[in-house]
């Protein structure tokens, strides 16, 4: 209790906020648990349909720095409120609508809605509620917290579902999950404060110096949700991956990268962000090489436990992203720019990721699983060959 003492200062409602980033994070687990083969076992989406709902999920990302503008005078408890709210909506909306494609395409769009408003403030909250100095171990707290809850929620999907399954199984758990976001919410509801939004999220902020993190977000955007959405899948469709099976991936794929995340980041530090950035992609090729390819070379429990490991070490590898964010930091000219610069990044990044996830289904059903990956690795191969044309020298004169 010590170290939360010394991180928050008195009289801030970080206790009641850390409740509801705690419940919340149980909430998603089990949601995120059973998603992917809530659609393909009781909705029936196919490849192309799933890109299609994913299409749908990533739209409120996009259009969130305009959602901000709107709502900018509200406060950051207000909006994370408000967030708490729709989230609830969006998985009641799961519990009680048939399994349709386009209602349950709607409820998760929905949700996407109130998770996205949330995702902003998060950080805000913490470092406002932080003691001076305290930043950077406030946002781990939170990180910590919401990742805990989220892991638990991945192994309660995998032992249960180990024992239920079917339609109401999946109704149950939305259920369960409702009500614990309702907990969220009402936690919520009790903070008091009047904390202002970061406004650099309320607008694109372009300067020509960026270009180059700007064209880094666009094909790291692109190759990362080929993962984020069909990797799942194909284990599902391709191999009949249960309910359980994906939800223990979830949580062995979230402790690598909470004991990796440390590493790569002393990784970059130490060898720079352009070599990390460059030699990331080498393993990229190798882990689509097999998701797309295994099945031809192996037989196919063999080449599903070669997937399963390539999805994991793919969403370790991913944490390299975070070299970009030190490339704008070395090449900014103070901390607002940077969370500006990294802010408009993101929305750059989910102007590509709807594209893929659109196109991404129909790739895979008119030209095969095979095509798919191939296209990752080669957007992979692109974002190193542009990362490599960085002149570190050259860019920090720029300044």
């Amino acid at each position: 209790m010590s170290k939360w003492k010394d991180t928050f200062r008195e009289g801030s409602v970080y206790k009641l906020f850390f409740a509801s980033l705690l419940a919340t994070g149980l909430a998603y687990g089990l949601y995120k648990g059973i998603i992917d083969n809530y659609l393909a076992e009781i909705v029936v989406m196919s490849e192309m349909d799933r890109g299609i709902a994913e299409f749908f999920r990533e739209i409120p990302g996009l259009l969130l720095v305009f959602i901000l503008a709107v709502l900018y005078t509200c406060s950051a408890e207000t909006m994370y409120k408000l967030g708490a709210i729709i989230m609830v909506a969006g998985m009641g909306m799961l519990t009680l609508i048939p399994a349709d494609r386009m209602w349950v395409t709607l409820a998760i769009c929905v949700y996407s809605l109130g998770e996205h408003i949330q995702l902003g403030m998060k950080n805000t909250l913490s470092l406002e509620y932080s003691k001076e100095g305290k930043g950077g171990t406030a946002l781990g707290l939170q990180n910590a917290v919401s990742q805990i809850g989220t892991l638990a929620g991945y192994f309660v999907i995998m032992i249960a579902f180990l024992f239920v399954s079917g339609m109401g199984a999946f109704r149950g758990f939305f259920l369960i999950a409702t009500l614990i976001f309702t907990i969220s919410a009402c936690l919520a509801m009790k903070m008091k404060g009047h904390s202002e939004t970061d406004k650099n999220k309320s607008r694109f902020y372009f300067r020509k110096k960026y270009t180059k993190y700007y064209f880094l977000e666009v094909f790291y955007g692109a190759r990362k949700q080929v993962f984020f959405t069909f990797g799942p899948y194909a284990l599902i469709l391709f191999y009949g991956a249960k309910t359980s099976t994906i939800s223990l991936l979830f949580a062995i794929s979230a402790i690598c990268c909470f004991f990796a995340a440390p590493i790569v980041g002393k990784i970059i530090d130490r060898l720079g962000y352009k070599v990390v950035m460059v030699s990331d992609t080498l393993i990229l090729v190798i882990v689509c090489f097999f998701y797309g390819f295994a099945h031809h070379i192996f037989p196919m429990h063999v080449a599903f436990i070669i997937c399963c490991i390539n999805y994991v070490l793919d969403a370790v590898i991913s944490l390299a992203s975070m070299a970009s964010n030190v490339y704008v930091q070395d090449i900014s000219e103070n901390s607002e720019e940077v969370k500006a610069t990294i802010s408009t990044g993101i929305s750059v990044n989910h102007m590509i990721t709807i594209m893929i996830a659109l196109f991404g289904g129909w790739i895979w059903k008119t030209l095969g699983i095979e095509t798919l990956f191939t296209l990752s690795a080669i957007l992979g191969l692109c974002n190193s060959a542009y990362a490599a044309t960085i002149n570190v020298k050259k860019d920090r004169m720029k300044i």
